[in-house]
C-alpha cells in the first residue's frame, strides 16, 4: 500500500475515487465545495434530495459526477463540525476504508485531512489514516486450506494536505503510520500463531530474524542452562513442567552511538498458560496462546523503532516459557529463589506471569536503564476494572506514568493509572518466604500483581502495563490479537525524543 501527501485541489485530482466530507445539516467541507463548484452544484442537488444529511458515519457513493475526472466520489458524513473529536474521526476513517475496499478502486484520493478535529493537527490526522488503512488489510489465514477471497483492490492513496507548508510534516506522519502499522501486524501474527508452533524457542528465533532484517538490531538468546547459571529461579520454575524449555530473549536497538542510557522494555512471553498444577478449567484455557502478547508487543515496538531509525537506545527483554502441569512442574507452596535473591512462596502456579517478569526486571538492571516499562497480559482482574478500552498502568515514577498516559491519548491506544499504594503490599507477606506470589485469600488481583513486581524495581524508574483486556478480541470474526499496546509504546518513544536530544 502506497501513500502520498499532495496539495492537489480535489477538482483537479485524477483518481478512481475521491473522498469528501459532509457535515451535519448538509454542510460541505472545503474540498467538497470545490468539487461542487466544478460540477455546477451537482453535489448540492444530491444533498437536497435527503440521501445524505451529513450525520456521522453516513456514506453515499456517486459515479460519474459531471466534470469530475474521478470515476467515483465518496461522500462521508462527519457529524457536527464543532464537536468532531478523536473517536469520531477514527469512525469516519474506518467507514471510508470499508467502503472503498468494497469497490474496484485501485487508487483513492482522501480529502479528510482538512477536517477540524479538536486539538489535533495534520500530522495526527495523516498518521491515523495511514495506520488504520494498513490495518484494514490485515488477514491471518496461513493455516486455512481454503482461503477466503477478499476483495482488496486498493493499492495507492493520495492524502490531500491543506497547505504546502504541511507537506513535510504529513510525509513524516506517513512514515510513522506505516512503521506502527507494520509493528502491529507483526505483533498480531505472533499472537495469532497456535501454541504448538509459537513456543519459547520459536519466539527467540523470531527475534533473531528481526536482527537479521535490521542492521540496527542485535539479538541474544539465553537457554535454560544459561538462565540457571544466572540463578533465575522464578523464570525456571514456570517452565520446568514443559518439554519446551524457557528462553530469555534480548533484542537490542542502538540508534545512538553515544552512551545514552537505554529505555528497557520487558515483555511477558508465556506461549501457553494452562495454569500449571493450579490447572485452569477448560473454558478458561481458550485464548491462553495470547499470554505472550506482551513479549510480542516488545519485539514489534523494537521493529518499529528500527524501521523509523529513532535516535534512541532501546533494549527489549522477553522472558518466555510455557506453563504446563506435570510431575516436574512447580507445586503450590513450593518456595523458589528469584534472581534478585528474594524468596517467593508459590501459592498459585497460575500466577506465573509475575514470576517470569520479576527475573526479567532484575536482569534489566545490568543495562543501567533510564526507564523500564514492562508489558504483560497479567491479570483477568484488570478486565473487570477497565474492560477492553484501556491498559492498566502502574508506576513508581509519576512523570513516567503521565508520559505514558499522554502517549495513550495521542495514539488512541489508551491506558489508565491504577493505585500502587504501600497498604496493598501487606497482602503479599508470607510466613515462610520473603513474599508470596498471590494474596491469601485472593483480592485486588491486578493491583497486587503490580505490587509484587514493584518489589523488583527499586533501582530504576519503572512502569507496568497490564494489557490483559486490550491484547485480544475474544469473539466473532474479530477474534484474535489486536497488536496493542504497540501504538502506545511507539508514541511514547516518539514523545521521548526531544528529551533525549
Amino acid at each position: 500500500m502506497e501513500f502520498s501527501a499532495k496539495t492537489t485541489l480535489p477538482e483537479k485530482q485524477r483518481s478512481d475515487c475521491i473522498v469528501l466530507g459532509i457535515f451535519e445539516n448538509q454542510k460541505m467541507s472545503s474540498a467538497a465545495e470545490s468539487v461542487d463548484t466544478l460540477c455546477e452544484g451537482y453535489l448540492k442537488n444530491i444533498l437536497r434530495t435527503g440521501d445524505m444529511e451529513g450525520k456521522l458515519g453516513q456514506i453515499l457513493l456517486l459515479h460519474h459526477v459531471p466534470n469530475v475526472t474521478a470515476e467515483r466520489v465518496l461522500l462521508i458524513g462527519c457529524g457536527s463540525e464543532r464537536e468532531l473529536a478523536d473517536k469520531a474521526f477514527r469512525d469516519i476513517i474506518r467507514k471510508m476504508i470499508s467502503r472503498i475496499l468494497q469497490t474496484g478502486a485501485i487508487e483513492a484520493a482522501c480529502y479528510l485531512v482538512e477536517l477540524p478535529v479538536k486539538n489535533r493537527d495534520v500530522h495526527w490526522k495523516v498518521r491515523q489514516i495511514v495506520q488504520m488503512t494498513i490495518e484494514a488489510f490485515y488477514r491471518f489465514d496461513q493455516f486455512k486450506s481454503q482461503k477466503e477471497k477478499v476483495r482488496q483492490n486498493l493499492k495507492r492513496m493520495a492524502l490531500g494536505i491543506p497547505s504546502k507548508k504541511e507537506i513535510r510534516e504529513a510525509e513524516r506522519a506517513i512514515t510513522e503510520g506505516q512503521a506502527i502499522a507494520n509493528g502491529i501486524a507483526f505483533a498480531k501474527d505472533l499472537g495469532n500463531l497456535p501454541p504448538n508452533i509459537c513456543t519459547p524457542s520459536y519466539l527467540a528465533k523470531e527475534a533473531e530474524k528481526l536482527a537479521k532484517s535490521f542492521p540496527s538490531l542485535s539479538a541474544a538468546i539465553l537457554d535454560e542452562k544459561q538462565i540457571a547459571a544466572l540463578k533465575m529461579g522464578a523464570l525456571l520454575s514456570v517452565g520446568q513442567g514443559s518439554k519446551n524449555p524457557p528462553r530469555l530473549i534480548t533484542l537490542e536497538y542502538r540508534g545512538r552511538k553515544d552512551k545514552q542510557k537505554p529505555i528497557v522494555l520487558v515483555g511477558k512471553g508465556i506461549t501457553f498458560d494452562t495454569g500449571g498444577n493450579s490447572l485452569k478449567p477448560p473454558i478458561a484455557m481458550i485464548g491462553m496462546k495470547y499470554d505472550m502478547c506482551g513479549g510480542a508487543a516488545v519485539l514489534a515496538t523494537l521493529r518499529a523503532a528500527a524501521e523509523l531509525e529513532l535516535p534512541l537506545n532501546i533494549i527489549g527483554v522477553i522472558a518466555s516459557a510455557e506453563n504446563m502441569p506435570g510431575n516436574s512442574a512447580t507445586r503450590p507452596e513450593d518456595i523458589i529463589t528469584s534472581m534478585s535473591g528474594l524468596t517467593i512462596e508459590i501459592l498459585n502456579t497460575d500466577a506465573e506471569g509475575r514470576l517470569v517478569l520479576c527475573d526479567a526486571l532484575t536482569y534489566s538492571e545490568r543495562f543501567d536503564p533510564e526507564i523500564v516499562i514492562d508489558v504483560a497480559t497479567l491479570t483477568s482482574a484488570i478486565i473487570l476494572a477497565l474492560g477492553s478500552q484501556a491498559s492498566g498502568l502502574f508506576s513508581n515514577y509519576p512523570p513516567l506514568a503521565k508520559e505514558l498516559f499522554n502517549a495513550g491519548m495521542t495514539s488512541g491506544d489508551r491506558c489508565w493509572e491504577m493505585p500502587l499504594w504501600d497498604e496493598y503490599q501487606e497482602s503479599l507477606n508470607s510466613n515462610f518466604a520473603d513474599v508470596a506470589n498471590v494474596a491469601n485469600p485472593p483480592e485486588v488481583g491486578s493491583v497486587l500483581a503490580a505490587c509484587f513486581l514493584s518489589r523488583f524495581t527499586k533501582k530504576f524508574k519503572w512502569a507496568h502495563l497490564d494489557i490483559a483486556g486490550v491484547a485480544t478480541r475474544s469473539s466473532g470474526k474479530e477474534r484474535g490479537a489486536t497488536g496493542r499496546p504497540v501504538a502506545l509504546l511507539v508514541q511514547y518513544l516518539l514523545d521521548y525524543l526531544p528529551a533525549a536530544s
